[in-house]
């Protein structure tokens, strides 16, 4: 069974960097910098710092005004792989 993950705080830390809380507790900061690099009509306005630090939190995942999203149990997931999350304290 998949846990279903929320994001529940976010905030920038810098340029493409987030700081994240999920719903379990745990937190961790993630470099995007990558995911804006990327191809695609959705990901183009992200490449600019000030769009991308509009970011917000939308039923659980995160968001940004032109409609682009990103899924939470994958973030988490990836964030857990890397070694990028911290539990709560």
């Amino acid at each position: 069974m998949i846990e279903i993950i929320k994001i529940t705080k976010v905030s920038v830390v810098k340029d493409y960097e987030l700081r994240l809380v999920f719903s379990d507790g745990s937190r961790g900061i993630y470099d995007f910098s990558a995911t804006v690099a990327e191809g695609g009509a959705m990901i183009a306005p992200l490449r600019e710092v000030p769009f991308f630090q509009r970011v917000f939190i939308e039923m659980g995942v995160l968001a940004w005004p032109n409609g682009f999203d990103i899924d939470s149990i994958a973030l988490h997931a990836d964030m857990k792989r890397s070694g990028l999350l911290a539990s709560a304290a």
